[in-house]
């Protein structure tokens, strides 16, 4: 699979979190890392703090989140997901945290890596790039 063109920075959904150590992946994960173009939504990283087994590991987590460029949670996001979901009509059977996701990636001007269909049928409605993690 062609490797998708680093261009802005991508806010990490949970599905491409728990796949970073596939062997398709690591190659992409590694590039946008070391670009200093991952990014995150305080809706996917409570998602992913429910996957630490520890306090250690929770500890971590949060270090590595917090030194990340942050795509947060505001009204505006709020009001841009619901738009896209009335904008979806019949299609819209999304997760709300999608949704909230993807808006708050929008808002920035940032894309989202993903290994999850809906954000693709999301980028129809909201102006972000929707970027599936290569398997």
């Amino acid at each position: 699979m062609k490797q998708p063109t680093l261009r802005v920075p991508l806010v990490i959904d949970t599905s491409a979190w728990v796949r970073q150590q596939e062997p398709g992946a690591t190659e992409f994960w590694n590039a946008a890392n070391d670009a200093d173009l991952l990014a995150c939504c305080p809706v996917a990283v409570l998602e992913i703090f429910r996957m630490a087994r520890n306090e250690a590991e929770f500890g971590s987590l949060d270090r590595t989140f917090a030194a990340l460029a942050q795509a947060p949670v505001t009204a505006t996001v709020g009001n841009a997901a619901m738009a896209a979901s009335r904008e979806l009509g019949g299609r819209r059977r999304i997760p709300a945290a999608d949704y909230l996701i993807a808006a708050a990636a929008a808002e920035r001007g940032f894309g989202v890596i993903h290994a999850d269909k809906h954000f693709d049928l999301l980028a129809t409605v909201l102006p972000f790039e929707s970027v599936r993690l290569p398997e």
